[in-house]
């Protein structure tokens, strides 16, 4: 165990990143499909953010499906595969998905088409299930958070170009709204492939098949229960996982209808915000994590106020490769300050800091609802800087004092991601009565909710005698 924690596995940990790339370059990519389906299969609102629910209910599927092929293996699957081979299996599975596409345009079949989101995601839920774990097994546990960090803000830059990569790959140059369904056949042949070579990239990679994964041996809680279900800061988290991650994916989802209904953007147009919201993310877990760089209090007060412009810079980079109008986008600038401010508020506590990203997160849609034009989308487009630091605040709370039963919590966890598409598809229903915009009034019910969960799990957790003093950090 310990010459496999002690070798270094840079280069397997940098083709490991790929993988964490894929994720974010596809989820946030769907948010292009969104309106293309919506006007070539004349939808609703309501039927467009299925497109949500496809992709994201099939991590909650595949979670159950890795479990029940456990079950009736009499052990863990992925250690009888190997890590190694279940990363391939994962990436051949979305590479199916892709696949899928191309008959589902030529027959104008919507259906299909969720049918090969369903599974490409459901190839990216065997992926996450091994990656995570992976990551920190990759060299000393004592800096597994930093690789976690490296790794979520590879999968945050994804988030970043996906939309733009997909909306050039569909739309092309031409401005104009009228496209063909067909037009997504290519882009998605070529994930495929890109699925693919990974696929191998990683059979021939330094990647252990079976890397020590933590102390497995540090198991002696007195007060061990018998099921990670029975810790309430676990059930009351699950919750947790389920509604932010729901209002991060449908806050996105929802926006480019509200976009072009509302305000007259044509759909190739709305890309370029669609990429700042998911960019928001990343300049927020750039902020957030400093700490895992540096132990030095000046330097971090300093890469506290660097970090986050970095990230914006990235985003600006990328958007002025894509030869889009630079311009509206200075001004957010200034928001960036309101999330600095609130990261320092925070003093690394997990439970404070959700507490207060949450009421920002509240206040954000507040403005989105009650002003017009681009104040509205800045303010809609800002809950991602709010959204950025939710998770690993959630699942530390959510595993905290679950000793033996922690890899059974946080298997319970990554089931509730469904939420992204359950929360969407809420949202597009909501709209259908009261507009798109006032809509996200189910996006204020969710960060309520996590709110009023930073203050009980604070509580629970306080009795259990574990009290935070600084932030331990994650990536989603």
């Amino acid at each position: 165990m310990n010459n496999i924690k002690n070798k270094n596995y840079g280069s397997a940990l940098y083709t490991l990143i790929i993988v964490f790339f894929f994720w974010g370059f596809v989820a946030a990519s769907n948010d292009i499909l969104i309106p293309v389906f919506k006007k070539a299969f004349n939808l609703s609102q309501f039927q467009s953010q299925l497109v949500s629910f496809a992709f994201y209910i099939a991590y909650t599927i595949g979670s159950i499906i890795y479990m029940g092929i456990s079950f009736i293996l009499k052990q863990d699957l992925i250690n009888k595969i190997g890590y190694k081979n279940g990363l391939a299996l994962g990436l051949l599975i979305s590479a199916i998905g892709t696949l899928l596409f191309y008959p589902a345009a030529n027959l104008a079949s919507f259906p299909l088409m969720l049918s090969g989101l369903f599974v490409v995601a459901l190839g990216f839920a065997l992926q996450q299930t091994v990656a995570n774990p992976l990551a920190i097994a990759l060299g000393s546990i004592n800096t597994g958070s930093q690789r976690l960090t490296l790794a979520g803000g590879i999968n945050n830059f994804g988030t970043t170009i996906g939309p733009l990569i997909v909306s050039f790959a569909i739309f092309g140059s031409n401005a104009s709204s009228d496209i063909s369904i067909e037009s997504v056949k290519i882009p998605y042949l070529v994930l495929g492939v890109a699925f693919i070579l990974v696929a191998v990239l990683l059979k021939f990679s330094a990647i252990p098949d079976k890397p020590a994964i933590g102390d497995e041996t540090n198991h002696s809680d007195i007060n061990a229960k018998n099921s990670a279900l029975k810790y309430p800061q676990l059930v009351l988290g699950m919750i947790a996982i389920f509604v932010y991650v729901g209002v991060e994916v449908s806050t996105a989802s929802n926006l480019p209808a509200y976009m072009e209904k509302d305000l007259g953007f044509t759909i190739k147009d709305v890309a370029p915000y669609i990429s700042l919201y998911w960019a928001s993310l990343m300049i927020g877990r750039w902020t957030g994590a400093v700490e895992a760089f540096t132990d030095k209090i000046s330097l971090q007060k300093t890469l506290r106020f660097i970090a986050p412009y970095v990230a914006f810079g990235v985003f600006l980079i990328v958007n002025a490769l894509a030869k889009n109008n630079l311009t509206p986008f200075y001004i957010y600038g200034v928001v960036i300050l309101v999330l600095i401010a609130a990261d320092i508020s925070s003093q690394g506590n997990p439970a404070r800091m959700l507490l207060i990203f949450s009421a920002l997160g509240i206040l954000a849609l507040l403005i989105g609802i009650f002003t017009k034009g681009i104040v509205s989308v800045y303010a809609f487009t800002s809950v991602g800087l709010f959204c950025s630091t939710l998770w690993p605040c959630i699942f530390t709370l959510a595993v905290s004092g679950l000793g033996k039963n922690t890899s059974q919590g946080s298997s319970f966890l990554i089931m509730m991601i469904m939420g992204g598409g359950m929360i969407s598809i809420l949202q597009g229903y909501v709209s259908e009565f009261i507009g798109i915009q006032y809509s996200y009034v189910v996006g204020i019910l969710c960060f309520a909710y996590l709110a009023y969960y930073a203050v009980k799990a604070s509580k629970i957790l306080k009795k259990q005698g574990i009290n935070f003093e600084s932030k331990l950090t994650a990536a989603h």
